[in-house]
């Protein structure tokens, strides 16, 4: 099973490209927001993908579906286990960045839900009922900003990590957001508790 691809970039489609990895072409569909940040990249250049490799007996061609982050990657995996979500549906639907599509889960905005493409009223209630709760942390992907965090508590580097090799923020903005956030709840005595602040605090 194909999880990452990193190689040439051969081609550039609406929903597609083709990577050249190793000699071998690559078909792999991206997301709408995926392909956005692909605009820039020209033919030759290097790109790395996370990849979701989607094969069953209704549909035996295998699909690798692209992300740029490992993150992404998993929201995307809990995303497709909404009932009558599949891999290709999802992968279209995905128009926006995954940090504003996990936002509006959690603030509960079925209008932003439905301007995804093929979500209507009820697959977003249903995303909604599903995923409410689970989904915080990769609201956070790539935002930045807010003052420095004590290395020193044990449930604080879990964070740091997530925050910077998952989610794609840089060390120093890692640490100003998990600062901020023990700055303004100093009751703070877990992991899932510090990402529930740091999210707060980016939402605020």
């Amino acid at each position: 099973m194909i999880a990452y691809l990193e190689g040439r970039l051969l081609k550039k489609e609406q929903e597609r490209i083709i990577l050249l990895a190793n000699q071998v072409g690559y078909e792999v569909l991206v997301p709408a927001y995926v392909r956005d940040t692909l605009n820039a990249r020209q033919v030759g250049e290097q790109v790395a993908l996370y990849i979701y490799y989607h094969q069953t007996e209704r549909q035996p061609k295998p699909v690798l579906i692209g992300f740029n982050l490992e993150a992404e990657k998993e929201f995307f995996q809990l995303f497709i286990s909404v009932d009558a979500i599949g891999p290709l549906k999802a992968a279209k639907a995905m128009t926006i960045p995954v940090s504003d599509i996990a936002d509006a889960i959690e603030s509960n905005r079925l209008d932003q839900l439905k301007q995804l493409k093929g979500i209507g009223l009820r697959s977003a209630q249903k995303i909604i009922a599903t995923l409410q709760g689970k989904v915080g942390k990769f609201a956070l992907i790539r935002k930045s900003d807010v003052p420095d965090a004590p290395e020193s508590v044990d449930f604080v580097q879990p964070v740091l990590e997530v925050l910077v090799e998952q989610l794609g923020h840089k060390l120093a903005d890692a640490k100003r957001m998990i600062g901020a956030a023990l700055k303004r709840n100093d009751r703070i005595d877990s992991p899932e508790a510090l990402f529930d602040e740091v999210y707060r605090g980016e939402k605020a």
